[in-house]
């Protein structure tokens, strides 16, 4: 039987549509992969909502792993057809909650926060990750690089006390062999602190390289490591 016309269309459709995403998907340069402090995403004027999991640890969470071009753009929502499993990912639940909270008002699970993150930036890597990979390398990198034991290491510690920019770059660079990118936000109070960390990672999620590029942020020479 042959195929009728609009079954035809269809396919041809549907074929248009994969080399969009796999064409998109692939377009890009490196990852950042970025954890945020979450005493420093408290300590603002909007603070925040522990997740309903209870409050997180001490210890430096995982915003996202995000696809970026050499010249500092980003390919993002890369396949509009995409949805977030999250029984996909349901091995690793323990592991997001604990490494990965959220912080946004009002409370949740996270599953919201994982969602936009997929959505957003993983769907422009399907090439390389699908949803479970996509996670469970974030996980892998953050286990790699123990940021808080690295600070800390160097004398660093989340004390609400003034440490300067190039004593924090300079001790993840020793500990990693590659300098961070770091973003800094305002407290309540005005004052400039320690917010996120991004390190580069290949375009294959598989190991960290040096940065082409890094994100536009304002420090001060010296800023708050705030307590959680």
């Amino acid at each position: 039987m042959k195929p009728t016309l609009s079954t035809l269309v269809q396919i041809q459709i549907l074929v248009l549509h994969l080399l969009v995403v796999l064409s998109a998907s692939q377009d890009f340069d490196f990852f950042y992969f970025v954890q945020q402090w979450p005493g420093s995403f408290c300590d603002r004027r909007q603070s925040c909502c522990y997740p309903t999991t209870g409050k997180p640890a001490s210890d430096f969470g995982i915003h996202g792993l995000w696809p970026n071009y050499d010249d500092g753009s980003y390919p993002s929502n890369c396949d509009s057809g995409s949805s977030f499993d999250a029984s996909a990912i349901s091995d690793l639940i323990d592991r997001m909650q604990s490494d990965w909270p959220t912080l946004a008002c009002p409370s949740s699970d996270g599953t919201k926060f994982w969602s936009h993150e997929w959505l957003k930036h993983g769907t422009c890597s399907e090439s390389v990750l699908d949803e479970h990979s996509y996670f469970e390398t974030a996980l892998n990198l953050k286990k790699e690089v123990d940021l808080l034991q690295i600070l800390q290491k160097a004398g660093i510690q989340p004390d609400d006390g003034l440490y300067s920019l190039d004593s924090i770059s300079e001790a993840i660079s020793n500990a990693t062999g590659y300098a961070p990118g770091i973003e800094c936000n305002v407290d309540a109070s005005g004052n400039s602190q320690l917010y996120q960390i991004y390190l580069c990672v290949d375009n294959s999620g598989s190991k960290f390289i040096e940065c082409s590029v890094f994100p536009n942020s304002q420090c001060d020479s010296k800023i708050e490591f705030p307590s959680f």
